[in-house]
């Protein structure tokens, strides 16, 4: 993960705060290293609204926070924009008490199967419970009152993920895919670099210019933010490339060489980047491995000609 596009940011917990034309942004409290300040939730529209990514459940002092903003006002719909778990689970409870729909993504699969005797390290983030009323493919829109969701298919953070571009703005809500305080955790075999890469590319040729993420402050200039991300996965595989050239043969060894300056308790994480990275330059004939690749394998260099 890097920091290199980290921005100063005020979450602001438990207070609605506005981003952009009826829209209004409430940061729940979960702050760590992987949620920066917390997990964004967005609430859209004047009379009748719609909800993006309620947040974890068993806060109860965030949903307090979204009832305390929706202040009595209908809410029709609760879009999901991925099934991790400080994004999705609160839909349910929230839903129960607004009696709205929940809609975008759905239920949680994985981008892979695991391998044998393989376990999934961030099993646990899985919110495997999710199970909306309605499943939003990439191009399907939602329209409610006032407001109008089209649904762009994402994968890569996770295999289900999507981002929502609102109607008649410049606005597109980018859940975990981009974000303007880091780049997203790809953890295989929950995600994918290769299909996280395809989606950079889906964005950049988008038109909108403003993305409002789950984690952060708005991200501003996003075409330009989505090519710094995508030559940043770039330089990451060339780095890779690098310490296989000089004889690191295990992801540990990479991992400590090329984030020897990142937060050490992000380490795991920056280990399954790797990972990611490796599982898309073996497919494409740019490393080699002696089985599948996982966390404890060895890999090499592309065999020359």
């Amino acid at each position: 993960m890097s920091e290199a596009t980290r921005l100063p940011f005020e979450p602001r917990h438990g207070e609605a705060v506005p981003v952009g034309p009826d829209v209004v942004r409430v940061t729940a409290g979960n702050a760590s290293a992987f949620t920066f300040r917390g997990t964004n939730s967005y609430i859209v529209g004047r009379d009748r609204l719609a909800v993006i990514d309620p947040g974890p459940e068993g806060d109860d002092e965030h949903m307090a926070a979204l009832l305390d903003a929706i202040d009595g006002r209908p809410v029709s719909h609760i879009l999901v924009t991925h099934t991790h778990a400080d994004h999705s689970p609160l839909a349910r409870p929230l839903a129960a008490k607004t009696g709205a729909l929940i809609a975008g993504c759905g239920p949680h699969v994985a981008a892979r199967l695991l391998h044998a005797g393989e376990i999934n390290p961030l099993d646990a983030a899985a919110d495997r419970d999710h199970r909306p009323d309605l499943i939003m493919a990439d191009g399907d829109v939602l329209t409610g009152d006032g407001w109008s969701f089209a649904a762009i298919s994402t994968p890569g953070h996770t295999a289900n993920h999507l981002c929502f571009a609102l109607a008649g703005t410049d606005i597109l809500f980018s859940g975990d895919h981009v974000m303007a305080w880091s780049t997203s955790i790809i953890a295989p075999p929950d995600g994918s670099m290769a299909d996280y890469m395809a989606s950079l590319e889906r964005l950049m040729a988008r038109p909108e210019r403003t993305y409002l993420p789950g984690h952060g402050g708005p991200v501003s200039d996003a075409p330009n933010v989505v090519r710094a991300h995508r030559t940043h996965r770039r330089m990451r595989e060339r780095a890779i490339i690098e310490r296989l050239a000089s004889g690191d043969r295990f992801i540990a060894d990479m991992v400590r060489e090329i984030y020897r300056e990142t937060d050490p308790r992000l380490h795991g994480a920056a280990a399954l980047s790797v990972l990611a990275h490796l599982e898309d330059m073996v497919e494409r004939g740019l490393a080699i491995c002696e089985a599948a690749p996982s966390l404890d394998r060895a890999f090499g260099p592309a065999l020359s000609d």
